[in-house]
């Protein structure tokens, strides 16, 4: 059997409310049904038990997804990630186990749905390490009755969820905040618009009189260096292109060998042609 659980659903039935009407449609197992099903799937492969196991739990799904309509996000979204949860839990559920199939998918279906929310809550994400993704669930709910958390309250949450303060009022502070479009919206006045980022950002070297400015400056050095390096006499040019300028550059002990003469002396050339160049291209700037 394949690793993933590809099972035959089709919920394409129209309207959100037409799926929540079928959800509700759908019969209850009985517990000896439902082991019936899990047995089935589990020693013989079956996908139509796997499948009715999946649908008959759907509303159990909705009933979780409700928990997280104050987001903002999309309920029929929600529950769809949901639905990826209850699928992986019965690829994995254990009859022998002892408990009911919905006790042991509630983990699974909450894991999809709060890692859906948290990457879809804002343009940036908001929760990254554990710590951060149990303060972005618990915090939110303590705050929409608290406000603003007194360092009382904060200790009390830190010490609830285990993680260190400071991680309760860096969240704190991100769900505070809201994210901001970087280009003012066109049907925005241009007051408002003042505090979007695309009016006070500067980008710098974006400007096309500084590029040009930057261009015919680069190009001016290369041609007062080809003008130094003309200048020089045919050996010391040669050692500077093949030290330099060349593709695979020479090393000292291979020019003294070009020249029948020591390292040293090469070394020596080269140091008075840089400094013939120097000197050139400070009298032609």
């Amino acid at each position: 059997m394949s690793n993933a659980l590809a099972l035959p659903i089709n919920l394409s039935v129209g309207t959100f409310d037409a799926y929540l009407n079928l959800v509700r449609q759908m019969p209850r197992l009985t517990s000896e049904q439902e082991r019936d099903l899990t047995l089935r799937f589990r020693d013989q492969g079956d996908l139509d038990a796997a499948r009715e196991l999946v649908m008959t739990n759907l509303r159990f799904v909705v009933h979780v997804a409700r928990g997280y309509s104050g987001y903002g996000l999309s309920m029929p979204d929600i529950i769809q990630e949901g639905n990826i949860g209850l699928m992986k839990a019965v690829k994995r559920f254990d009859p022998d186990v002892g408990v009911r199939l919905v006790s042991f998918a509630v983990h699974w279906i909450k894991a999809e749905i709060h890692e859906y929310v948290i990457k879809n809550w804002g343009i940036v994400k908001i929760a990254t390490t554990k710590a951060q993704r149990k303060l972005f669930f618990n915090l939110r709910k303590s705050k929409q009755d608290l406000g603003w958390l007194s360092n009382t309250e904060a200790m009390a949450i830190a010490e609830d969820l285990n993680v260190d303060l400071s991680d309760v009022y860096e969240m704190e502070k991100r769900l505070g905040s809201h994210d901001m479009s970087f280009d003012m919206p066109v049907d925005e006045s241009a007051e408002d618009g003042a505090a979007y980022p695309s009016n006070y950002l500067q980008q710098y070297g974006a400007d096309p009189s500084v590029i040009l400015e930057n261009a015919d400056w680069e190009g001016h050095g290369q041609d007062l260096l080809s003008d130094a390096m003309a200048e020089l006499d045919e050996r010391s040019f040669d050692i500077l292109s093949s030290r330099w300028l060349a593709d695979k550059k020479a090393t000292l002990h291979e020019l003294a060998e070009r020249y029948n003469v020591s390292a040293e002396r090469i070394r020596q050339l080269e140091q008075n042609a840089m400094k013939k160049i120097r000197t050139s291209l400070s009298v032609d700037a």
